[in-house]
C-alpha cells in the first residue's frame, strides 16, 4: 500500500475530510443497529452490536478491495422509460424499501405494542439473535457501498480510504453501546430515531431513481429534531423535580 501521499497537504486535507464524512454516514448504521439490538434479550444486545459494527468494517474493507468493481457499479444496466438504472441505483433503492418497512413496522409496533397478526406482523414482539444479525448485514451493505462511492469520490489512494474506514467503524464501536442506553432509556427518543431512519430510507429511495439529496440537508434536519427533542427531555425532566416540591408546599 503507498503511503507517499504523508507529504501532500492536499492528500492530509482529503483524509481529513473522508474521515469526518464517513464518521456522519455510520451515524445511521449506527441508530439502526442500536434499534435493532435492543429488542435483543439484554445478555445478547453488546455481542449483536459488536458482531454487526464488525461485520460494517469487514465489508467496507472488502468492498475497498474491489473498488474497480465498485466503480463499475454505477454504470447503467438498463433503462425505464427513458431513465437508466445502474446496480448501485437498484442496491439503493432496495436498502431504502427495507429501512422505510422497518421503520414503519417498528413506529406500528410502538404505537400499538399488542395488536392483532396483521401484515406488519408486529404480534411477534421478540427478535431471533440470528435474524438481527441478518438485517444488520443487510444494512451494513447498503450502507457500506454508499460509503465506499463516497471515499472513491474524493480521493484515489486506497490508503486514505482504509485509514478513515477504520476511523469511523472505531468511532461507531465505541459509541454503540452508550447510544444504545440512551435510546433504550428514553422512548421518545426511539420514537424520533425511527423517523430518522424513514427519512434516510425515503432519501436512498430517491438518489437510487437518480433525484439527488444534499446530505446537508437531511442532517441539518437530524440535528434539528434532536436539538427539540433534548429541549423537550429538559422540559420533562423539571417538571419531574417540580412536581415533589409543589406536593410538599401543600402539605
Amino acid at each position: 500500500m503507498d503511503f507517499s501521499w504523508i507529504s501532500d497537504p492536499t492528500a492530509l486535507i482529503a483524509l481529513a475530510t473522508l474521515v469526518v464524512m464517513e464518521v456522519v454516514l455510520g451515524i445511521d448504521n449506527l441508530i439502526f443497529i442500536s434499534i435493532l439490538t435492543n429488542k435483543l434479550p439484554e445478555s445478547q444486545r453488546s455481542k449483536a452490536r459488536r458482531i454487526g459494527i464488525g461485520l460494517a468494517l469487514f465489508l467496507r474493507l472488502a468492498l475497498l478491495g474491489t473498488v474497480s468493481i465498485i466503480v463499475k457499479l454505477t454504470a447503467p444496466v438498463f433503462e425505464v422509460l427513458g431513465h437508466p438504472f445502474s446496480w448501485r441505483d437498484l442496491i439503493l433503492i432496495g436498502g431504502g424499501l427495507f429501512l422505510v418497512w422497518k421503520a414503519t413496522k417498528e413506529i406500528h409496533h410502538s404505537v400499538d405494542p399488542a395488536p392483532a397478526d396483521d401484515v406488519f406482523g408486529t404480534a411477534k414482539a421478540t427478535l431471533g439473535f440470528g435474524a438481527a444479525i441478518g438485517q444488520i448485514l443487510l444494512l451494513d451493505l447498503v450502507f457500506s457501498l454508499d460509503s465506499i462511492i463516497t471515499a472513491v469520490g474524493m480521493t484515489e489512494h486506497v490508503a486514505i480510504m482504509v485509514i478513515a474506514v477504520i476511523v469511523a467503524v472505531a468511532v461507531m464501536l465505541a459509541a454503540a453501546d452508550p447510544l444504545s442506553r440512551f435510546i433504550h432509556a428514553n422512548p421518545t427518543v426511539v420514537m424520533l430515531a425511527l423517523g430518522f431512519l424513514m427519512m434516510i430510507g425515503m432519501t436512498l429511495i430517491a438518489e437510487g431513481f437518480g433525484a439527488h439529496v444534499p446530505k446537508g440537508y437531511i442532517y441539518a434536519a437530524m440535528a434539528f429534531s434532536a436539538l427539540v427533542e433534548g429541549l423537550n427531555m429538559l422540559s420533562r425532566r423539571a417538571a419531574r423535580r417540580k412536581a415533589p416540591a409543589s406536593v410538599e408546599t401543600k402539605h
